[in-house]
């Protein structure tokens, strides 16, 4: 008789369906955490290409035009990247126009253009009244004729991020909400067969964290294991994803990536633990009858 009779064991809850319903919620919370690394990528590189043209004086030596641009270079509403100002002759200027229109000297003449400096604007002074005082500084600066940016680009850009932001800021709540739900049901069914062997324990005499400890590391080792199996899944399904479609590799960033799989892991141990908690503080205050 004895071969018959199976000791309940703590935690004997479903361990693999538990596992199982934290990884895809995590995988799912990963994806979109790797969507929002992606907009914020491409953002940057759409910024990156936002700037505006300084137009030079045609009397200027190469001496001072060096010293023109070592001038605005200096300044802090310059980004700091590679190649931030770039300068375009009045010659290559005139070769980009003729292939856009034509010849237009029969009717035009002399080269009407001027030579320039394309300077790249940092992301923090790219805002409507920001341009408008960098535009008058730069055209105060001795050498310079005139500075212009095309201003609707620019406001449509700042209005389409802002926009793009704010909903995936709201979808990234409702989504860490919706999984905080989904694992702490999951836990809450797996604990509802531990229901009396909890009130077994307080029968005799255990202390509520007694009770609660062995639940709660139980708990913490799950949501390490569903983070980790999570972010396996999570770096699988994106490195597939990049060797399928080669631009993605420009919107990639290793360190925002490897800091979302520790954020993952972190989202499981906190959610499983206070999933937990919470499930077994509820039957700590059940009575008896209320068990059955």
């Amino acid at each position: 008789m004895q071969g018959s009779v199976h000791k309940k064991k703590l935690g004997g809850y479903p361990a693999i369906g538990v596992v199982t319903s934290i990884t895809l919620a995590l995988f799912v919370l990963g994806l979109f955490g790797n969507l929002i690394i992606y907009s914020n990528q491409f953002g940057r590189i759409v910024r990156d290409n936002l700037n505006i043209k300084v137009f030079l004086k045609s009397t200027l030596t190469e001496t001072q035009r060096n010293q023109l641009e070592r001038t605005i270079g200096a300044k802090n509403f310059v980004a700091k990247a590679e190649n931030a100002i770039t300068f375009v002759s009045k010659e290559d200027a005139e070769k980009d126009l003729i292939e856009q229109i034509g010849d237009y000297k029969e009717i035009l003449g002399e080269n009407p253009l001027k030579d320039a400096y394309i300077v790249k604007i940092a992301t923090e002074f790219q805002d409507t009244t920001s341009l408008k005082q960098v535009k008058a500084e730069l055209e105060n600066i001795n050498g310079v004729i005139e500075a212009t940016y095309e201003k609707h680009l620019f406001d449509e850009v700042n209005q389409n991020f802002t926009n793009i932001s704010i909903a995936l800021l709201i979808l990234a709540v409702l989504l860490i909400v919706v999984t905080f739900l989904l694992v702490n049901s999951t836990l809450r069914i797996a604990l509802f067969s531990q229901r009396f062997l909890i009130r077994s324990m307080q029968l005799v005499g255990a202390k509520k964290w007694f009770i609660q400890r062995p639940f709660l590391l139980r708990a913490v080792g799950y949501g390490l294991l569903s983070g980790g199996i999570a972010s396996l899944l999570l770096w699988g399904f994106t490195t597939y994803a990049q060797k399928r479609i080669a631009d993605l590799s420009l919107l990639h960033n290793q360190e925002y990536f490897l800091a979302l799989l520790m954020l993952i892991s972190v989202v499981g141990i906190v959610v499983a633990t206070m999933s937990t908690f919470f499930s077994i503080h509820k039957y700590l205050k059940m009575s008896l009858d209320e068990l059955y």
